[in-house]
């Protein structure tokens, strides 16, 4: 018998049950949203049917169970269209948002390169992007990575000079996954159609978090993850604008044409039932969730400034995700700073790279010198965090960085000088 969640719309009851707080204050504050999200408990209920009672394989519909679980799959890929505002037809199922861009962007140039061989993309994509292009380089492409400002941000004028006639993608993405800044993707999308070269946008970070009209933007292909917007790890999606000449992706799976041939394999319908109800919570919520974790995002800026002098935000301060927070700590070191507060889950970097030692390659790009971007976290909020987990959060930050800097002699002079 398989045991099902009852259903509540109310967000503390989620909140405890997702993030186990019915034994108290005592479990840590999950603050690392950017990371990863905890799957809703709505989604989970969505998906257990297909584990043990409905677990046809949906390419097998020559029965019932096959013709269920396809049928589940087709459900899923309309809820995920409705919220891209694009035709079910047009979303590939994947494992993830890093094999959507390998797939937009390695089989997209395969596809044209008898047109081209010049690829264009920025130096503070995900490494799923940026690696992708250094594979590509070593196939004989050539990619220009244009720079950002000190804000984050691209210049679009550079950008369109850096078209050539053998340009055939341009990929940037959506919000960075780091410092939370928003392109402007509807005018890299006007670029791009401008001059006939196809546009692949990794929204993986704004999907669920702001609106995001495929028609509207311009954009070709599109990355997303079932596992940043709580739905299950493992599950993605690419978007593959139909109709656009060219804009035909070579597979990088081959094995029984699954997916209109783009991706084979043997569909998780599990996990696909999963991003589906995602992405339909996610439409539902989205303009007052906002609101709500801006709020939040807001209240705890404030209340570090109000007990930490020295502190910066990165990013640009408007365009940015409401959710999302990267804070340099002058004086301290971001990882001594987690260690310091065991109580609070930040990351000192993205989830991809924060296992090295080497400062944030995209706050060295904007400029930032290194022994600030050692001194940077990033708290990202979600869904199911409330105000007292703010207020706990807030005040660990606090004693931690406090503790660091009486450790600190630098710290100890900017004081004596004012």
């Amino acid at each position: 018998m398989i045991r099902k969640f009852e259903t509540k719309t109310n967000n503390e009851v989620a909140h405890s049950r997702v993030m186990g707080n019915g034994q108290g204050s005592s479990r840590a504050v999950y603050l690392d949203n950017a990371a990863t999200t905890a799957v809703d408990p709505t989604v989970l209920e969505a998906m257990l049917p297909y584990f043990c009672e409905q677990f046809g394989n949906a390419a097998s519909i020559g029965h019932d169970f096959g013709c269920q679980a396809q049928q589940a799959v087709q459900n899923a890929r309309g809820q995920v269209a409705a919220l891209l505002n694009v035709d079910p037809r047009e979303i590939i199922f994947t494992s993830g948002a890093t094999e959507s861009n390998n797939l937009a962007i390695k089989g997209s140039v395969e596809k044209l390169r008898e047109k081209g061989n010049h690829i264009i993309t920025g130096v503070i994509e995900h490494k799923a992007v940026l690696d992708s292009c250094k594979y590509l380089e070593t196939r004989g492409f050539e990619v220009t990575y244009l720079p950002v400002d000190s804000l984050g941000m691209l210049d679009l004028a550079q950008l369109e000079e850096s078209i050539t006639e053998k340009t055939l993608l341009i990929s940037i993405m959506a919000a960075n996954n780091e410092i939370g800044t928003i392109n402007p993707i509807a005018e890299i999308g006007a670029i791009a159609n401008r001059h006939k070269v196809l546009f692949h946008c990794d929204a993986t970070q704004a999907v669920g978090k702001i609106p995001i009209d495929v028609q509207e933007c311009g954009i070709d292909l599109l990355s997303l993850s079932g596992h940043k917007i709580y739905g299950p790890k493992g599950i993605g999606a690419l978007f593959i604008r139909r109709g656009r000449p060219g804009n035909r992706p070579v597979p990088q799976m081959h094995g029984g044409g699954h997916e209109n041939g783009y991706r084979s394999g043997t569909l998780n319908v599990p996990a696909i039932v999963g991003l589906g109800r995602a992405c339909e919570l996610c439409g539902e919520k989205m303009t007052g969730e906002s609101e709500r974790i801006g709020k939040l995002s807001q209240k705890l800026l404030r209340l570090l400034r109000e007990n930490i002098d020295h502190i910066k935000i990165n990013g640009h301060p408007e365009n940015r995700l409401g959710s999302l927070l990267n804070i340099t700590f002058e004086f301290v070191e971001g990882e001594g700073v987690m260690l310091a507060m065991p109580d609070v889950a930040v990351s000192s970097g993205s989830a991809c790279t924060s296992a090295t030692l080497e400062p944030s390659y995209v706050l060295r790009a904007m400029g930032i010198p290194d022994e600030l971007a050692h001194g940077s976290l990033r708290f990202s909020l979600g869904r199911f965090n409330t105000e007292e987990e703010i207020d706990r959060a807030a005040q660990s930050v606090v004693r931690a960085v406090k503790k660091m800097r009486d450790l600190s002699p630098l710290y100890e002079e900017a004081v004596k000088s004012g």
